[in-house]
């Protein structure tokens, strides 16, 4: 039996697909997921993704912030501090990624 999508569904939402792009790029999942654990500095967020590079680390912050996911905060402080952290936005993508993780653990080897 085909399965066809409903006269409602027949296209995929702009929106949808705007956030599963987002969410789906390489690394952004593994970025957001060390920060829902709080505030974190650079090279702290680079140790715990195994395989990011510095160089991808920066694009992907520099996008979420651009998103507005992720909020970059400097201490003026010698040396100067710069920490990353979830934004209200980016914090509710919790539950998401909790599901996500829920589905890779039954499914995925």
């Amino acid at each position: 039996m085909e399965r066809r999508l409903s006269p409602v569904s027949e296209h995929v939402c702009p929106r949808f697909h705007h956030a599963v792009e987002l969410v789906g790029k390489r690394w952004t999942g593994a970025i957001v997921r060390v920060l829902l654990d709080g505030p974190r500095r650079f090279h702290e967020i680079l140790a715990a993704v195994p395989g990011l590079s510095q160089r991808l680390l920066s694009e992907r912050l520099k996008e979420l912030e651009a998103e507005g996911l992720v909020t970059r905060t400097v201490y003026p402080e010698t040396p100067v501090r710069i920490e990353y952290s979830l934004t209200e936005k980016g914090r509710d993508l919790a539950p998401v990624l909790s599901e996500l993780h829920r589905w890779a653990d039954r499914w995925l080897r």
